[in-house]
């Protein structure tokens, strides 16, 4: 670290350290705007008056529906991006109101992802008093569609568009300060379909059963051989169809997820998936004594996370392993499935960080954050940006 990156660094943690209040005020009300993937603009225009409360004036809303607002660094240089994602899990109408439990507050989306945002603006705030001269510019991008389905539509977008010349992207996303996700778990999540010509259960007998075939696909999925190293994962997630316990389903479903840090595989992965459906139709076929009408498969891919790694070598993982024992903790180099997997796997130098505190039951209606030593994590997160817009070594 530089020595003026150093000096600007003491006072702004005091600063930081005085509005834990604040951040913690702004967390509350973002887990409050309800913003379920695709829905995203209450949350996106609160958001865009609190960054100009902070000084920030560059905003704007791209195409996809990301708020993106640009800070500090020289105009025309690429730049730092730093995003968070701003939807949730929770579907339109889920009750949003907080409770406290001691040192907890308890609520859905409070950590994942309010704590990110709340350390977003933050940060924003620091970057807009120009304490410190930036090589780089800053984009602070609240993304849409990261969760789900979504399948990180908003980061996809960024980085095709405004961020393509991106020189390093910093993802906050929920609580922490110690881990530093440098890999990126990726995954092809699909639903197969199996059709039918269905009938009774007793009087078409014997005619092709949807059900039979979806079952026979599972048992294969569960079955697959899987490599210990790189690290992957089948799951079939969801499964269903038919009318009735007295009918030959015309139709039946499963939703199946493979993950994996590695392209290869996971490229394998989905050609086995894709052999094991045609198998399944195949054999319930061929078992068929009432030819009423073949059975047919499909397949429809409803995600797919791209994977990759930055290498632990890089500057931009070095200056957060740097930073992280600056605040006195044990680096954790990581993996997961976050906005940070798109410039990773464009070849954009990219990790994931947590925005400080403890929380736990992401994704339920009890998600739980606590505050303990929260700016801690708020000083990290700044130290590693500033660190790779203001020496461009990232």
């Amino acid at each position: 670290m530089g020595r003026a990156l150093r000096e600007a660094l003491a006072p702004a943690r005091a600063r930081l350290a005085a509005r834990d209040g604040g951040i913690l005020l702004a967390q509350r009300a973002i887990a409050g705007i309800a913003a379920p993937t695709g829905a995203e603009g209450a949350r996106a225009s609160w958001l865009a008056a609190r960054l100009r409360e902070e000084g920030v004036h560059d905003i704007r809303h791209d195409d996809a529906g990301n708020l993106v607002a640009r800070v500090g660094g020289p105009p025309g240089a690429p730049a730092v991006a730093v995003c968070s994602h701003m939807d949730t899990v929770f579907p339109a109408g889920t009750p949003l109101a907080l409770r406290d439990e001691g040192a907890r507050i308890v609520g859905p989306g409070i950590n994942d992802n309010a704590r990110g945002l709340a350390v977003l603006l933050a940060i924003a705030g620091e970057l807009a008093r120009g304490d410190v001269t930036l090589r780089h510019p800053v984009e602070l991008v609240g993304t849409v569609g990261e969760e789900g389905q979504g399948d990180l539509r908003g980061a996809r977008h960024y980085f095709a568009t405004a961020g393509r010349d991106a020189i390093a992207a910093i993802a906050l996303d929920g609580p922490g300060d110690e881990r530093i996700v440098h890999r990126a778990l990726g995954s092809r999540r699909y639903r197969v379909e199996f059709a039918g010509p269905g009938g009774h259960s007793w009087a078409c007998f014997g005619a092709p059963n949807a059900a039979h075939a979806a079952a026979y696909c599972a048992a294969a999925l569960g079955r697959m051989p899987l490599p210990a190293e790189p690290r992957a994962s089948v799951t079939v997630g969801r499964l269903g169809g038919g009318i009735s316990v007295n009918a030959i389903p015309e139709s039946a479903w499963l939703e199946v997820d493979l993950r994996s840090t590695d392209p290869a595989v996971l490229a394998r992965l989905d050609a086995e998936l894709h052999a094991a459906v045609r198998e399944a139709a195949r054999e319930e076929n061929a078992r068929a004594t009432l030819h009423a009408g073949a059975l047919v498969a499909t397949l429809r891919r409803i995600g797919d996370r791209p994977c990759g790694t930055t290498d632990d070598a890089h500057p931009l993982v070095r200056a957060a392993i740097a930073a992280t024992r600056d605040a006195g903790l044990a680096p954790e180099l990581s993996l997961a499935s976050t906005d940070a997997n798109v410039p990773i796997a464009l070849g954009i130098p990219a990790i994931a960080i947590g925005g400080g505190g403890r929380g736990g039951d992401a994704h339920t209606l009890d998600e739980w954050y606590e505050n303990e030593a929260g700016t801690r994590g708020v000083a990290r997160a700044l130290e590693i940006v500033l660190a790779a817009a203001s020496t461009g070594e990232a």
